[in-house]
């Protein structure tokens, strides 16, 4: 019997009443279509990725893997950089459940990191479950990280200082790609920064029971996503790391883990487990569970206490890391 679950920040909660009626904490397979038809993914389209001229944006379609369609990348460049030299490049993979999104969907956080640390964004589109399962998502962005990385110094990036970054599902599949890039001898990334990533397929922690039914993602819009990505074999005895990386066995030899999370949300001890678990293997993470937040809070309330707090968190990190 698992019990009531943590409060929602007050800001938070107030913000959840307000968007009840249009975000449903509960995705079913068969509102897929139909959530990616939502005014959201129109919104997308329209946003001013150039931030007021900061940026000059280009998308570029790069070899896929092989056998595969191309990759879509989203690349954006300071128009002016501060400093002279190749920067800092954060790769970013988005988020969508594994079902939903592309490469503009979450860029603005990385837009903003790369506006005050003078840096180029690499946005990944990746083809997206059920349509397209494992592996081909993580193959896309894979294939996707392997140009960026060859081809840094052309976008004006550094290619000894990529940063791996991306929320819910694509903080899982960040995750998963920093697994794989470690095991075939690939390029080594920076960091990788996962934010509330979507790491476990069993889908059966604590906390996924405690916030069944509340917030923005949970255990019935889990299932629906990894149902999408795995089929009959999620939760099952032969899912990959590279699909969810909570089955990894070994966590020793990645690059340095920003991770954080709610927690008063479906992900919060998956997340904790797996920053446990890099420590356990003598690597480097910092760990952030946000009191009271749920699943992508400060996307939905970006101007709460909380929202700052995460935000500026997220940022210091990097600024860190890139210094080193």
């Amino acid at each position: 019997m698992t019990s009531a679950p943590p409060p929602f920040d007050p800001e938070l909660a107030a913000a959840l009443e307000m968007i009840k009626d249009v975000i449903s904490p509960g995705l079913t397979p068969q509102e897929i279509g139909t959530a990616r038809q939502g005014a959201g993914i129109e919104m997308l389209a329209d946003l001013d990725l150039t931030l007021g001229g900061a940026f000059e944006v280009e998308d570029r379609a790069v070899p896929g893997p092989e056998g595969a369609p191309d990759v879509s990348l989203l690349i954006c460049r300071p128009t002016a950089p501060a400093t002279a030299g190749p920067l800092p490049v954060i790769y970013h993979v988005h988020g969508g459940g594994m079902v939903l999104g592309n490469n503009r969907a979450g860029v603005e956080g990385p837009l903003a990191w790369a506006r005050e640390l003078d840096a180029v964004v690499v946005s990944v589109e990746y083809r997206l479950a059920p349509e397209h399962p494992h592996p081909a998502p993580i193959d896309d962005v894979h294939a996707g990280l392997l140009w960026t990385a060859e081809h840094a110094k052309e976008i004006g990036g550094d290619p000894e200082r990529i940063v791996l970054a991306g929320a819910s599902a694509g903080g899982g599949l960040t995750a998963a790609l920093a697994l794989l890039l470690r095991d075939r001898r690939g390029p080594r990334p920076r960091g990788q920064m996962l934010l509330c990533p979507m790491l476990d397929d069993r889908n059966d922690t604590f906390s996924s029971h405690q916030m069944a039914g509340l917030g923005t993602w949970d255990r019935t819009a889990n299932e629906t996503g990894w149902g999408a990505l795995l089929g009959d074999r999620r939760g099952g005895p032969e899912v990959s790391p590279y699909a969810a990386p909570a089955r990894a066995t070994d966590l020793s030899g990645l690059p340095p883990a920003f991770l954080d999370v709610g927690s008063a949300e479906t992900f919060r001890d998956e997340v904790v487990d797996y920053a446990s678990r890099i420590w356990q293997c003598g690597g480097i993470a910092e760990l952030h569970v946000w009191p009271g937040g749920f699943h992508g809070f400060d996307g939905c309330t970006p101007q709460a206490a909380l929202s700052q707090a995460a935000r500026g968190a997220r940022l210091g990190w990097l600024r860190r890391l890139l210094a080193g």
